[in-house]
């Protein structure tokens, strides 16, 4: 199924998702990695505010290529996602409703997503510059040390992925190899 969405995400689109699902995203998304996710989660043990409001919002695991001339931003592929896995619960307990990679997630992670009623999404690695087109600005908001791993508010317009974990604690890598046993 095609599905459309914009952010800030609702839980009763969320829970209308399936894995598998064609997902297309505009309004506004966050990109974050590892070093990123480390800092937001050490803001979060402190008491204090993320750089950003995360109620309802999306993370982006990639560290763009720098920006083209009269482009927004450079090749925008996806991270592998299990990086994050160690921070990921502590954002989604705070709001956040879709987190955006690649590759397969811990279960503690989708236990999460099931307890927060969040999803993953996954985004096509090796089309990178496709998925930048879909990306209409982009500026650094947190961490300009991090270079290419920064916090990125983004505006986004049918930015293609697919649903790779749902709701409800389906996990398409691996009802994807037991289909593909059969």
């Amino acid at each position: 199924m095609e599905v459309h969405l914009t952010t800030p995400l609702k839980t009763e689109d969320l829970e209308k998702l399936k894995i598998g699902d064609q997902v297309f995203i505009t309004g506004t998304v966050y990109t974050g990695r590892d070093a990123a996710h480390k800092r937001l989660v050490e803001l979060l043990q402190k008491g204090e505010k993320l750089p950003f409001n995360a109620e309802g919002q999306i993370i982006y695991y990639v560290g763009p290529a720098p920006a083209p001339p009269g482009k927004p931003i450079g090749s925008a592929g996806p991270t592998t996602s299990y990086r994050m896995d160690p921070y990921a619960p502590a954002l989604l307990d705070v709001g956040m409703k879709a987190m955006i990679g690649k590759g397969p997630r811990d279960q503690s992670v989708i236990d999460s997503m099931i307890k927060n009623k969040a999803v993953y999404l996954a985004a096509v690695g090796g089309a990178a510059v496709v998925v930048a087109k879909s990306i209409k600005e982009s500026k650094i908001i947190a961490y300009e040390d991090l270079g290419p791993e920064a916090i990125r508010e983004m505006k986004v317009e049918n930015f293609p992925c697919v649903v790779a974990n749902d709701v409800y604690g389906n996990d398409i890598y691996k009802s994807g190899v037991e289909q593909y046993k059969r």
